[in-house]
């Protein structure tokens, strides 16, 4: 059976959310798109979420992707910073779950060590990696869309060798992992 799908990957952010889009074709990927949704100027955190829905939603519809890998939030010592971070993911998540899109989940870490081998990389190496792996002619100013890629990519490096992701394939299953985010 050969591969052939469609993987949208997020690194989601507050200020900027970088996305990747690449198509697997047996054991050929191709990039398709990637690229930064710009948060900074937009006044409240709320706003921001409903523009990082919005978009992945668009992404979601426009490229129909068949697997959604998104960066899971890090634990930071500032809780603020992690908890709107997160809430990112999860309005990411949900434009993907909208649409019945099977979502799998990867910490900045196992991204980090699928693409280069080194879980504590820097983004330029990770950029430089993808950049030599599916053919980016120049990189982007803004390296968290090479950031929404790697998860994109990882996600079809994991899939191939194993299954040790988290995935969800629509609110219930979400829900029945998560009984204490949603009451």
């Amino acid at each position: 059976m050969i591969i052939d799908k469609i993987i949208l990957g997020i690194d989601p952010g507050t200020t900027i959310m970088g996305y990747g889009l690449i198509h697997v074709k047996g054991k050929k990927i191709e990039l398709i798109n990637m690229g930064v949704l710009h948060l900074s100027k937009l006044a409240s955190h709320e706003l921001k979420l409903k523009k990082i829905f919005e978009r992945t939603l668009q992404l979601v519809e426009e490229y129909k992707p068949d697997e959604f890998a998104v960066e899971a939030p890090f634990f930071g010592k500032n809780v603020q910073s992690m908890l709107k971070l997160g809430r990112a993911q999860g309005v990411a998540m949900s434009a993907a779950l909208y649409r019945d899109v099977p979502i799998f989940e990867y910490s900045p870490k196992k991204i980090k060590m699928a693409i280069t081998g080194n879980g504590n990389a820097s983004k330029e190496q990770v950029a430089a990696m993808l950049q030599s792996l599916v053919k980016i002619e120049e990189l982007p100013k803004h390296l968290d869309a090479t950031d929404g890629l790697a998860a994109a990519v990882c996600h079809h490096f994991q899939r191939k060798n194993s299954s040790s992701s988290k995935s969800y394939t629509g609110w219930k299953a979400f829900l029945q992992d998560n009984p204490k985010k949603v009451k």
